[in-house]
């Protein structure tokens, strides 16, 4: 097994993890991280494998790089992400259910409109930074609407789940550049999460409602809520920014969606493998595992590299190219197994709309400026994207 000192989570590496990605899917099925004492997988068999297999890779300790076993979390741990069986099988029934086909058929027209409504307006420039007009923009307009937030403090979101997904990794400058805030944010959050403040027809009313029919507990439903708030946010925004990215910088598959607008679910999900908004999530050995030769003790946090894995050679055919012929649902962008993102459909949903939205009425679009990376530990996220659009 190889051992290395690399840091994942230092500012370099965040603003380019492809190099180290594909120095550790190299390295082995398993690399052993001293800086953090924790195991490495990188390869797509061995991610997609831990994912899938919830008893021996324990979520329950949590995600990030801190163990709950031994450690207090900072919250209380989400029941989604952050529980095993059998804790986490009521409130995934719940949200499943709420989250499926129904929801998405009386979402799909309102969606559509409001993309249009938003192209519009923003196509009043030939100039603009796509991840403030557009990748933000959108989900902040549409998705706390469907969850039944009230208007005022929504610019509250994507701080706390920014700051959610850096406490996922270690202590470092992230994480304490977003602690002064933290009361403010988790605050109105949580505050948002009760019943009384929710609109009643929305996500969390129904939340509410499973837990008077006793589908949940009244104490799961504002943490249900809150799991909501925190991974339909900003995983969602960052998707949307990688693929405008992907297609601006795409001209030849920019076309292919001009002429085919039904390949707008490809194009994202193509997206999400190639660029892998989320990066990384941690599991906890819940005894000694072999992988491949290798014993990870029991207790011992495994960091997957999800973005690596969404790159490996020996599961993808030219992984680094961005292809809207490619077939890309077997990505783990979204995870896998048990745990796998709840919501990935309404994303796709809302992905859907603008993305058709724009194909209708840009016929080119590329880059317009140098874009920022926002560096976070678990997110890979653009700060700013200045594109050009020709109508």
């Amino acid at each position: 097994m190889t051992v290395t000192s690399a840091d994942p989570f230092a500012a370099e590496v965040l603003r380019d993890p492809l190099p180290l990605q594909a120095e550790l899917r190299d390295a082995g099925p398993v690399v052993y991280l001293s800086r953090y004492d924790v195991y490495a997988l990188a390869r797509y068999e061995q991610v997609h494998a831990a994912l899938t297999d919830w008893q021996s890779f324990q979520s329950g300790a949590g995600v990030g790089l801190a163990n709950f076993r031994h450690e207090k979390p900072w919250r209380p741990p989400s029941l989604l992400l952050e529980a095993d069986p059998p804790r986490h099988d009521a409130p995934r029934a719940v949200l499943t259910k709420i989250l499926g086909p129904r929801a998405l058929r009386r979402l799909r027209d309102p969606w559509a409109a409001a993309a249009d409504d938003l192209v519009d307006r923003v196509l009043t420039n030939t100039e603009f930074d796509a991840v403030t007009a557009l990748s933000q923009a959108f989900p902040l307009r549409v998705f706390p609407d469907a969850v039944g937030l009230e208007k005022e403090g929504r610019h509250h979101l994507l701080p706390y789940g920014d700051h959610a997904f850096n406490a996922f990794g270690p202590h470092n400058d992230l994480v304490a550049k977003g602690e002064p805030r933290l009361a403010e944010v988790a605050g109105w959050v949580n505050a948002q999460c009760a019943r009384e403040r929710l609109t009643p027809d929305g996500f969390g009313a129904q939340i509410w409602a499973a837990a008077d029919r006793g589908d949940i507990t009244h104490e799961q439903a504002p943490l249900i809520v809150r799991s909501l708030l925190t991974a339909g946010v900003d995983t969602t925004v960052h998707a949307l920014g990688a693929v405008l990215y992907a297609l601006a910088t795409h001209p030849d598959q920019w076309k292919r969606l001009r002429d085919d607008p039904s390949l707008a679910r490809v194009a994202f999900d193509e997206a999400v493998r190639w660029e892998s908004p989320v990066q990384t999530f941690f599991r906890t050995a819940t005894g000694d595992i072999d992988i491949a030769g290798t014993t990870i003790p029991d207790g011992k946090k495994i960091l997957m590299f999800l973005g690596a894995a969404n790159r490996d050679p020996r599961r993808w055919h030219d992984p680094d190219a961005f292809d809207l012929s490619r077939d890309p649902s077997a990505h783990v962008g979204f995870g896998m197994g048990l745990h796998q993102c709840v919501g990935q459909h309404v994303a796709r949903l809302e992905a859907e709309s603008l993305l058709t939205a724009l194909a209708r009425r840009v016929e080119h679009l590329e880059l317009a400026g140098t874009p920022i990376r926002h560096l976070n530990n678990t997110l890979r996220a653009w700060q700013s994207l200045p594109v050009r659009v020709r109508t």
